[in-house]
């Protein structure tokens, strides 16, 4: 009998109705149906154009007040509510990476809708992958076909960005740099993964440096706006 790696009870689960009108492959869930309908999807209609939060008007007034000048767009894919932060410490910080199955196929799914040249995902610290043993962004993108095209400036970090206030995060200086010849990026059209928008701080020092080496376009997607 196979068990639901969130709630431990008994995995019953039946294909959702985005997996059903998507024509996607259903194989057996790590979590339950109870588990997943927990989880608050974002759609595409009811979203920010800029942080990709759900909001009802075209930009959400932060990205008003804060990135009124900013081309920079983030499609989230679910509400940070509170099973989904039991799921991301689970699957971040407890390291189960079983749970990397759970949003493939979303994510798979927004790929082909948002129609990049390039797939980047944002990229983690050696030292947080010597600890924590995988990218938890490349765990979601598995199978799909991306570019290593960011490492991190420094190889540790005193304050985990999960740790850091809200004005911390925005203060944080260029953490990334390219990978890559600059070249790879000219006039191409950039997907930026991550796994949770916060500030949106990360992701943007991100899109900001592929700007800079001449990406013609770049816009981010995350598992979720919180």
């Amino acid at each position: 009998m196979q068990t639901c790696l969130l709630c431990h009870r008994e995995n019953l689960y039946q294909p959702t109705l985005w997996q059903l009108l998507n024509f996607q492959t259903v194989s057996q869930s790590p979590v339950c149906t109870g588990c997943w309908q927990t989880f608050e999807p974002i759609p595409a209609d009811q979203a920010c154009q800029g942080c990709g939060r759900r909001s009802a008007e075209k930009k959400c007034p932060d990205c008003q007040k804060w990135q009124a000048d900013s081309s920079f767009s983030n499609r989230a894919l679910y509400t940070y509510n509170a099973p989904l932060k039991r799921y991301m410490s689970q699957y971040k910080f407890n390291g189960d990476y079983r749970l990397r199955r759970v949003f493939q196929g979303q994510f798979q799914q927004a790929v082909k809708t948002l129609q990049a040249d390039l797939i980047v995902p944002i990229p983690i610290n050696q030292s947080t992958r010597k600890q924590r043993g995988f990218n938890q962004v490349l765990g979601f993108l598995e199978g799909v076909e991306t570019l290593a095209g960011l490492a991190t400036v420094q190889s540790d970090k005193s304050v985990p960005q999960s740790a850091k206030t809200r004005q911390q995060r925005l203060l944080t200086a260029q953490p990334f740099k390219l990978n890559v010849d600059e070249e790879v990026f000219r006039k191409k059209r950039v997907l930026l993964v991550d796994d949770i928008y916060t500030t949106g701080r990360t992701i943007r020092h991100a899109a900001e440096l592929l700007i800079g080496a001449g990406a013609r376009e770049v816009i981010g997607l995350t598992l979720a706006h919180g």
